[in-house]
Order: structure tokens, then C-alpha cells, then sequence
């Protein structure tokens, strides 16, 4: 039984968990992988003093399910290992208006197909900003960050080209796919081994159906007021903007977006094209007439937008991914 908290998240996940990756059977959900890494030795920087506890939250109904996770204190990596390597990886960040995380349809099923095709997936467990963590608007970006860093630094174990290193992120967690492909460089937290001298740059970088700007009337209330906090500054809200903050150095980008995305205006999406464009940076941009939040509407009105995945796949082979 959910308390109170927990059914609005789970509504809140409902509409987040139409994605154009095959749902699971009742009883049947997606195995967590067994394989795992974790980003910081110990308890994370930047600490509360009482930690939350992590729950994972079961949602959806006969067309579409999901888990969901908040209260994450260890912040992980869970690895998809293909079985031919393509020489490529890619970090995933699974979305969820920075309350919750919704791993299965924003990671466990996209992980799998990747993996099918080639990539070495790692699916990231960001920490989420609102659960009491200092700097909580840098907490998403410091854990992809170490996460890019820590993947690089396996290449040899996993046998991918640690140059071949890309992110992939959908709604909130195509915000933070975002941010790290524009302020993959910015110090938000303090080196602790030989992993952080490498570079956290995706060398391709996908936000899907992403939440990009925190002002208005772009925004994703939910998103901006989880990261953010309660009225954060003009300034405040532009620096965490990922196309305030594209130049010339970000990495090509693949981006997917329904024009009748009533959660996250598509807006966001054509805003962060034309800061890439005028930075002289490569986009391929999609723009479908339906696909909902997700990218998954079922039957005629699903299409051409569920198979943004192929189109991803397609264009990545394209810069030398794959």
C-alpha cells in the first residue's frame, strides 16, 4: 500500500512511463542487473545529516509499468554488457521531475536494446536534489560527471573506445544529459582519485523529450522547484538552463520530441536547437505531430514517434558510433 507521498509520485511516474519501449507483463517486470558501480566511496559529498531511505515504487497498469526510485544514498551505475561490442558506451539517465527515478522504462528497457546493438549501457541512479543534499542543484550533474569519468576509466575492462563515451537522457534526466553536455567541465566537486583527470565531455550527447529551461513559461514547474528549490533567482534558473550554456566545445547532440507533450513543452527542445545552431554545433532534431510525454502513444497515433530509438541508433552510427 503507498502512503499518501507515494501515490501522488506514482502519479506523477504514471505520466512519465508512456515511452516507446515494450512495457512488462504483470509479474514480469524487467531483472536489475547484477552488475554495478558505484560513484563515490562512502557516503556521497555534500551529505544531510539524516540520509534518505531508498524505496522503489511500483506503478502502471495493463499497457504500461514501471518502478520508480527516490531516496538514493548510494548512487550507482547498473551495467549492460553487450554480448559483440560495437566499441561505443553510453551513459543512460532515466527521467522523473527530479522526484522520483522511473528505471524501468527510461533504463532498463532502453539498456537491453542498446546493449543488443553494441553499446556498453550504464544506467545511472543520480541522486535527487530535493532529499537534502548541499549544492542540491549541482547533485544530478556531480554524480553523471563522476559517472562519465568512472566509465572512461573502465574502457580497457569493458572494451570500448573510452573517446566513444556518450549520454543519453530522457525528460529530467535528459536535463541532466543536457547539463552534462554543456557544463561537463564545471567544478562541482572535489577530485578523489585518478578517475576525475579524465574528462566528463559525452562525446554525443541525447536528451530526449528533455526538460531543458528553468524560467518560465518553458519550465517544468516540478523539475525546477526539485532542483532548484523554492524561488530561485533569474540568474539561478538561467545558469542551470542547459542553452544558456552551449558554445562551440559542446558535443553533437540527437534530440526527439512530441509537439503534444503536455508535461514538457517542446519548446525546451527547440530552444536548445537553436543555441546549438548558433554555436555551430551538430543537431539532428525530431519533432513528432503525437507521441505524448514519452514518446508512446499505442496504435496509429504512436507512430512514427516510437521508433525514435532506431533514428538515435541510425544517427549515432552516422558520427562514428556503432
Amino acid at each position: 500500500m503507498l502512503n499518501r507521498r507515494e501515490t501522488l509520485l506514482a502519479g506523477v511516474g504514471a505520466g512519465l512511463l508512456s515511452s516507446g519501449l515494450r512495457a512488462a507483463e504483470p509479474g514480469m517486470w524487467p531483472a536489475f542487473p547484477a552488475e554495478e558501480i558505484d560513484l563515490w566511496p562512502g557516503t556521497p559529498p555534500g551529505a544531510p545529516a539524516v540520509l534518505p531511505v531508498e524505496q522503489v515504487i511500483e506503478a502502471g497498469d495493463a499497457q504500461r509499468h514501471g518502478r520508480m526510485v527516490k531516496g538514493i544514498v548510494r548512487p550507482r551505475m547498473k551495467v549492460f554488457r553487450p554480448s559483440k561490442p560495437n566499441g561505443a558506451a553510453l551513459l543512460v539517465t532515466p527521467g522523473g521531475g527530479y522526484s522520483v527515478i522511473v528505471i524501468d522504462v527510461e533504463g532498463y528497457q532502453v539498456g537491453p536494446w542498446l546493449s543488443e546493438r553494441g553499446w556498453t549501457v550504464f544506467v545511472l541512479y543520480y541522486r535527487l536534489p530535493g532529499e537534502g543534499w548541499a549544492n542540491r542543484a549541482d547533485v544530478p550533474l556531480a554524480d553523471a560527471q563522476r559517472a562519465m569519468r568512472l566509465i572512461r576509466s573502465r574502457a580497457p575492462l569493458y572494451g570500448f573506445d573510452l573517446n566513444k563515451v556518450g549520454a543519453l537522457g530522457f525528460s529530467a534526466g535528459g536535463h541532466v544529459c543536457g547539463d552534462l553536455a554543456t557544463r561537463y567541465d564545471a567544478r562541482v566537486y572535489d577530485p578523489l582519485d585518478a578517475s576525475d583527470r579524465l574528462s566528463a565531455r559525452p562525446a554525443i550527447a541525447a536528451p530526449i523529450y528533455a526538460v531543458q529551461s528553468m524560467s518560465a513559461p518553458l519550465a517544468h514547474g516540478g523539475s525546477r522547484d526539485m532542483l532548484l528549490g523554492p524561488n530561485p533567482s533569474p540568474e539561478t534558473q538561467r545558469v542551470h538552463s542547459p542553452a544558456h550554456n552551449v558554445t562551440t566545445a559542446t558535443p553533437p547532440c540527437f534530440m526527439a520530441h512530441a509537439e503534444d507533450d503536455t508535461v514538457v513543452s517542446v519548446e525546451n527542445t527547440l530552444e536548445m536547437r537553436a543555441a546549438l545552431k548558433a554555436a555551430g554545433v551538430k543537431v539532428e532534431t525530431h519533432l513528432f505531430t503525437a507521441g505524448g510525454h514519452g514518446l508512446g502513444l499505442p496504435g496509429a497515433a504512436g507512430e512514427p514517434a516510437r521508433h525514435w530509438k532506431e533514428l538515435f541508433a541510425t544517427w549515432a552510427r552516422a558520427q562514428g558510433f556503432g
